[in-house]
């Protein structure tokens, strides 16, 4: 069997960032290192969205916005983002400036298989997939077990799903230096539900019909709820352009409880998505620098994850959101009728001080947040 340094089991979004770290750095050009996946990630599967003040990505960014609409079923406002913008960035351009970066390092070899399980005996880990088996020191795992979380009930589960259309309309409907961060005036049907949109000319962009809800819909719900919101938007002649659809786990559960010495739960496997809102991108860029920071000291990987004051907070709002779903609009619209978005954007990146946290939190209709947390408490 083949040794290497390092394993990556799962080659999304926080491996290849994670890998990306590592070369940057350049503290790892000496470590053999593998990218284990049966996706060849070579087209445009998803579309990522965050805000950022630090230029992030910027060659491969496909719209920049430095305003968006929030609406709901009372009212409308424009959110001035500065100094924050809202990125928008298609998978297949960040995957081929991560592959191409990644080409140029000859320490760092691709596999195309299968991953069947993988292991840790002594200080060595085995990886099997479906036609090999490897040997390497520690193991990067980013294939998400959804059987670890529906196994419990104390950290319970709500999800990010939606459909989204990319369309090309024959009328100028669209705002393009402008999109729609959260629609709340559609109908919620007991749930939290809100359109997208994200406008990249005046005739084209990408519509979500997006819930955050314990269950699911049929494909043909979705798509019935974005045709009815394109004749709201008064056009009357379109072309799909593409589509996507996707699901993201938004919960507390302790994944990193899972870690062990030398295997690391990673991206949605090691809970980087930002449970309040699911949002992974920026999350997942945060959190590989951590971990090549970390990996530049410590060897021991149980040692990397610490909990901190804004988990308590993802807490009590996914608890919220799990058991009167029907609040999640109130919730978001209470933050962004009064609010910042500066300010709900830096406490969302985990950057404030416990007296912004308080702005924040006082938006918030505190009766529910008090009631979740005394609920938790007893």
């Amino acid at each position: 069997m083949k040794h290497y340094h390092y394993i990556f089991t799962g080659n999304g979004l926080s491996a290849l960032l994670t890998l990306f770290e590592m070369i940057q750095s350049g503290r790892f050009s000496d470590k053999k290192i593998l990218l284990l996946d049966s996706d060849t990630k070579n087209k445009n599967d998803r579309t990522w969205c965050f805000w950022d003040s630090e230029n992030l990505f910027n060659g491969i960014t496909t719209k920049n916005w430095q305003q968006a609409w929030f609406k709901s079923e009372n009212f409308i406002n424009k959110l001035e983002l500065f100094p924050y913008s809202y990125k928008m960035v298609k998978s297949a351009d960040f995957y081929k400036l991560m592959f191409d970066t990644i080409l140029q390092h000859k320490n760092i070899e691709i596999f195309q298989d299968e991953v069947l399980e993988f292991s840790e005996s002594g200080n060595n880990c085995v990886v099997q997939t479906k036609t090999k088996s490897f040997t390497c020191n520690q193991i990067f795992n980013s294939i998400y077990s959804s059987e670890l979380v529906n196994a419990q009930t104390k950290f319970p589960l709500v999800q990010q799903h939606f459909i989204g259309w990319f369309v090309k309309s024959k009328e100028v409907v669209f705002t393009e230096d402008c999109p729609t961060f959260m629609d709340f005036s559609i109908a919620q049907k007991g749930n939290t539900r809100f359109m997208y949109i994200l406008p990249t000319s005046s005739t084209e962009a990408l519509l979500e019909y997006t819930l955050f809800s314990k269950d699911l819909l049929s494909k043909e719900a979705y798509e019935t709820e974005i045709e009815n919101y394109i004749k709201k938007l008064g056009i009357t002649e379109y072309e799909i352009v593409e589509k996507e659809r996707g699901n993201i786990p938004m919960t507390c559960f302790p994944f990193w409880k899972n870690n062990s010495k030398n295997i690391i739960n990673i991206g949605s496997a090691g809970g980087w998505s930002k449970a309040s809102t699911g949002y992974t991108f920026k999350n997942s860029v945060k959190k590989s620098r951590e971990l090549v920071r970390f990996l530049q000291t410590e060897n021991d990987f149980t040692k990397f994850h610490k909990i901190n004051k804004f988990w308590y907070y993802d807490l009590l709002l996914i608890d919220i959101l799990y058991q009167t779903n029907q609040h999640g609009s109130t919730i978001f619209s209470n933050m962004f009728k009064s609010g910042k978005a500066s300010l709900i954007f830096k406490f969302l990146d985990e950057e404030t001080s416990f007296w912004e946290d308080l702005q924040v939190i006082w938006m918030c209709p505190q009766r529910l947040f008090i009631k979740a947390l005394l609920k938790r408490i007893f």
